[in-house]
């Protein structure tokens, strides 16, 4: 992956009651790093999501495709990181997790958002227009 395309990067840390049973973070909690680093992305941008669906423009996940690497464990320390284009109505968030430490990929995601407006998918200009310096 060509490190240049990332525009954002948030640093998390693991948490012990995300582990399983064999000691390694449980592959459902990548779904909240994951969401958690697209909020803090549009948070920093001042488009925090809570506003936008105030005035009507909801963006949900339409899909979402993950490949898991390298496990994380107690202690660990990850960058998650990101980029976006935009495919007609959809915003595809290239999502990638790393050990801080090393640099081990973790997690590579793509994550497909489209916007709805009173129930119906809207093209999203509204939020393009936001972070058109990104796409």
């Amino acid at each position: 992956m060509n490190q240049d395309k990332y525009i954002f990067t948030l640093e998390v840390g693991v948490r012990d009651y995300e582990l399983d049973s064999e000691g390694i973070v449980n592959n459902a909690n990548y779904l909240h790093y994951l969401e958690h680093t697209r909020h803090a992305f549009v948070k920093q941008e001042g488009i925090p999501f809570g506003s936008l669906t105030r005035e009507g423009l909801v963006p949900v996940v339409r899909r979402m495709e993950i490949d898991y690497h390298t496990p994380l464990r107690s202690g660990d320390v990850m960058l998650s990181r990101l980029w976006i284009e935009r495919a007609g109505a959809r915003f595809i968030f290239h999502q990638d997790i790393f050990k801080k430490e090393g640099g081990d990929p973790v997690v590579s995601a793509v994550v497909t958002i489209v916007c709805m407006e009173n129930g119906r998918i809207n093209r999203g200009d509204d939020l393009a227009e936001r972070i058109a310096k990104y796409l």
